[in-house]
């Protein structure tokens, strides 16, 4: 390693960018739930679409300042290690706190969204390149994911309106100043973190996906955990488990198809060979969990939680 004078202004970075991304999406998550609750939208259907677009925020703001600087691979390493990070570490902590019932018929068709583009995404690795055109149908994915979202929150609202006066005026304002509160921390944040993650990466010689994989992706996914221990705590499974199917779909096809517009880049070798088999097998696996039984019980969460750490390991034997 070399240029120690370096390490401490990068680390600060890191650090300062990943307490931008934390208040950030938490002002963002915060400000959507009450917005959401006043269209009268069931907890999985929160936690499906408005949580999930703003814990997903982190990863598009880090992954566009990626590619913007010619950074690629922290752009895919990103979004494909938090994926990964948002099933084995997020939801297998959850679980190991306490089991989540969660209803298989409110997440099946959000899980089926996420299984697709993961499959897209593979594909267009084995090409080796994520195209400006498979940007624009990642795009259309995320359209037709939102049309058909908007179409149950309007047929949910018929069925049970929501209460009358339960969200005034004033309190529409203040849940839109945070949300434009916390897009603005991360978007400062994203800046930091991919500065100060990058030259950490030069000065210990670990290659960019690596960064990406695991610093950038469990850094970013930190409004994920900060959502998943409230949502534990308030006993709201469903929100919780919807958060972690529609924010692993949100950054397949917005965070990666607004980079892919923006630049396409390429997708290295490694990613094929060994990450997204493992994001696959992870997304996968929630759907016996979730179709049979309905439960993701503690000895889940251990699984789930052991198979990330061994996932980890295979990075850390990959090396560079």
């Amino acid at each position: 390693m070399d240029g120690s004078a370096s390490f401490l202004p990068a680390f600060l970075l890191v650090a300062a960018g990943l307490a931008g991304l934390v208040a950030g999406g938490e002002l963002l998550v915060s400000g959507a739930v009450r917005l959401a609750r006043c269209l009268g939208m069931t907890p999985a259907l929160i936690g499906l679409t408005i949580v999930a677009f703003g814990t997903s925020t982190p990863e598009l703001f880090v992954s566009l300042a990626a590619v913007l600087r010619n950074a690629p691979d922290v752009t895919v390493g990103n979004v494909v290690g938090s994926n990964i990070a948002n099933v084995g570490l997020i939801l297998g902590i959850a679980a190991c706190l306490a089991n989540l019932p969660v209803r298989f018929n409110a997440v099946r068709r959000d899980l089926a969204w996420m299984l697709s583009a993961s499959l897209v995404l593979i594909a267009f690795a084995w090409h080796g390149r994520f195209p400006r055109l498979g940007g624009a149908a990642f795009l259309m994915f995320i359209a037709g994911h939102t049309f058909f979202a908007y179409r149950r929150v309007m047929r949910h609202r018929r069925l049970q309106p929501a209460e009358p006066g339960a969200q005034p005026p004033a309190a529409r304002l203040l849940a839109a100043g945070r949300i434009v509160a916390g897009l603005l921390l991360l978007a400062a944040g994203s800046e930091g973190f991919i500065d100060g993650a990058v030259t950490l990466a030069h000065l210990f010689g670990v290659s960019e996906l690596i960064i990406g994989l695991t610093l950038a992706a469990v850094g970013t996914s930190l409004p994920e955990l900060a959502a998943t221990v409230a949502a534990v705590r308030r006993r709201q499974h469903e929100l919780l488990v919807g958060n972690v199917i529609g924010s692993n779909f949100f950054n397949l096809a917005m965070v990666l198809g607004a980079a892919a517009l923006v630049r396409p880049f390429p997708l290295p070798a490694d990613l094929l060979a060994r990450d997204l088999p493992v994001m696959l097998l992870f997304s996968l696996v929630l759907w016996p969990i979730l179709r049979h039984g309905g439960v993701v019980r503690r000895w889940h969460g251990l699984l789930l939680l052991t198979a990330y750490i061994a996932y980890l390991g295979l990075l850390q034997g990959g090396g560079r």
